[in-house]
């Protein structure tokens, strides 16, 4: 009996479920990469300004406090990171969605250069900018809960708090941009 045929043979190479799990897990572990860069990036304007301009700004009556924003989005990212896993296994991250996807994580970055980074040299103009660039992110949110849902209801619902989120976190802008 050939070797290749018997099944106490073991040539030490692992069975395609094997391989398909492992890709699965390095893929979801490169979302949580991409959504943990993102938020890195997303973080450094945070720090370098909440304590300067923006501790001495006019905030919204309904500002939740700063510890509730660091847990929200650490779970919306880990939940976008899975979201976007969940249709990728299905091969539906292509396309449209995949610029979905990235454009979301972009601007999820994006906003809080415009918010808190450039205030200092712009003003309240910044504020402005920021509320543009947070109602593009509500936008290609809405955008890949509509791909997603689909595909995966699922991903759709993880992206629902995601979605909600921006929104409030759009009020607290659009207020700030009014009253600073």
């Amino acid at each position: 009996m050939a070797a290749d045929n018997d099944p106490s043979f073991n040539s030490g190479a692992p069975a395609p479920q094997e391989i398909g799990r492992r890709r699965q897990a390095v893929a979801l572990a490169g979302f949580f990469a991409l959504s943990l860069a993102a938020w890195a990036v997303a973080s450094i304007p945070i720090i370098l300004h909440s304590s300067g301009w923006f501790a001495e700004s006019v905030k919204a009556p309904w500002m939740p406090p700063g510890w509730m924003f660091r847990s929200m989005w650490m779970l919306l990212y880990a939940s976008v990171a899975v979201a976007a896993w969940l249709v990728w296994r299905k091969g539906a991250l292509t396309g449209g969605t995949l610029a979905g996807y990235l454009v979301q994580l972009v601007l999820n970055a994006a906003w809080p250069l415009a918010f808190f980074g450039l205030f200092p040299a712009f003003g309240a103009a910044s504020l402005w900018a920021a509320f543009l660039v947070i109602s593009g992110l509500a936008g290609s949110v809405a955008f890949l809960i509509l791909r997603f849902g689909p595909v995966s209801p699922a991903a759709g619902l993880l992206m629902l708090p995601y979605l909600s989120w921006v929104v409030f976190s759009s009020s607290l802008n659009l207020y700030s941009a009014v009253h600073n």
